[in-house]
């Protein structure tokens, strides 16, 4: 866009010379506009002229879609999930906003379309539970979520949202119950066998919920309590009694020394005089740390609230003492927390899932865009990829071969670039 001074403002208004050009100046101003665009495919259609036992009309086949009887391309689907699921905007703001920009379509026919995606969805989401299943370490928590359906043994709304983070995979469960089975389930362990198959070894990062308690006394599975955990036990304490802060504040910088020295084992290189010492500085603080939590627990002064902290610390002190021998494995279970903070987020603006098919849909969409983007994936380039072969297979999940073109972990280069790559930005 050209903004020019007129040809008669282009001379001196004092001797009528001419202005020279002389460059140009270029500001830009950058426009919000999204643009809804229905697609109008005309299929014409021709009788048969003749008498021949032929067919009796032509038409072209109808364009592919995700939905064979639904009207929303790829790119439409991979948006409505990912403002859903990703962004976490709720189907009426969606609504809204589609509205906003001219397009009027119920909430009910987007219930209709993401009901339709489920099953496209649901073989991608088991080969990822699968792989996630096997892998020797685990990052696990959960949180609350509701489910606004009634089910039979269950009291009131409130289910369990499980996260399980691996290498290269993610994983979400939503549960009606918050127990040791589910996560037994899910990585197929026989908890009443008391160990592992043969040859199998597991290492679990969590906190030390009861929940985790069994899976630590199984033989063939190592528990990493989480460092952060018990540091915000010696908190709430200081928090609850103001006797305890200066007690406080020398148990927390025990702890942040030993991350300290975590970090510097985990960024030097493994045989170096540096990665050495540091491994001595670690192992050092460890024993320092547990000289002292064995002298303060028989110190018949200590204050309740501090003995009790300590009670924990000493129950513990096992699962948290075993990130001695895993230094390229963090401290906490920061990492499944984190995955888990966009779902809560949602929750606080949807609430929760209204039907049990809601739930799984949830769970599934999340388990996919989580683990397209622990592979840097951007999540609307892959679903619209993952969507688009749904189309060309007949609106159906692909078949085992082209299925296996969407695992992050398998992916060629080429899949991996282009899934990677964000929509077009603003033109300079």
């Amino acid at each position: 866009m050209i903004h020019d001074v007129p040809d008669n403002e282009r001379i001196c208004s004092g001797c009528g010379a001419p202005y020279a050009a002389f460059g140009e100046e270029t500001p830009y101003q950058i426009d919000w506009q999204v643009h809804i665009v229905r697609h109008r495919h005309r299929r014409p259609t021709y009788r048969r002229t003749c008498k021949c036992q032929t067919r009796g009309m032509l038409v072209a086949p109808v364009p592919a879609k995700p939905i064979p009887k639904g009207m929303f391309t790829s790119g439409f689907l991979g948006r409505l999930v990912v403002e859903k699921y990703v962004i976490g905007r709720p189907l009426e703001r969606i609504v809204a906003a589609l509205s906003n920009d001219g397009f009027e379509v119920s909430k009910g026919t987007l219930t209709g379309a993401l009901k339709a995606l489920s099953d496209l969805l649901e073989q991608l989401d088991a080969a990822i539970r699968e792989r996630n299943a096997k892998s020797a370490h685990l990052h696990i928590d959960e949180t609350s979520w509701k489910v606004f359906e009634a089910v039979a043994d269950k009291a009131g709304n409130r289910w369990w949202l499980w996260t399980f983070l691996g290498p290269d995979t993610v994983v979400f469960l939503i549960d009606p119950k918050c127990s040791t089975r589910v996560v037994a389930e899910h990585l197929g362990i026989d908890i009443d066998a008391g160990s592992l198959e043969p040859g199998r070894q597991l290492l679990i990062s969590s906190d030390f919920y009861s929940v985790y308690q069994p899976l630590g006394a199984l033989e063939g599975v190592d528990p990493l309590w989480c460092w952060a955990h018990i540091r915000c036990y010696f908190i709430r304490a200081s928090d609850a009694h103001q006797e305890l802060r200066s007690w406080t504040t020398s148990w927390l910088a025990r702890i942040g020394s030993l991350y300290v020295a975590h970090h510097a084992r985990q960024a030097l290189e493994t045989g170096t005089t540096g990665r050495l010492r540091a491994e001595e500085d670690f192992t050092r603080i460890i024993r320092a740390m547990d000289t002292a939590r064995k002298a303060e627990a028989c110190d018949p002064t200590l204050h309740p609230g501090a003995i009790k902290v300590l009670a924990t610390l000493d129950r513990e002190w096992e699962g948290l003492c075993r990130h001695e021998e895993f230094p390229e494995l963090p401290l906490d279970n920061n990492p499944a927390e984190a995955v888990l903070r966009n779902p809560a987020v949602i929750r606080k603006n949807c609430y929760g899932s209204g039907s049990i098919w809601a739930a799984t849909l949830a769970a599934r969409i999340w388990t996919i865009t989580a683990t397209a983007q622990r592979a840097g994936c951007n999540p609307l380039a892959y679903l619209i990829a993952y969507l688009q072969e749904c189309a060309a297979a007949g609106g159906r999940a692909p078949n085992p071969a082209a299925l296996e073109r969407f695992f992050p972990w398998v992916a060629s280069e080429t899949d991996l670039v282009e899934w990677r790559m964000s929509p077009p930005g603003p033109m300079p």
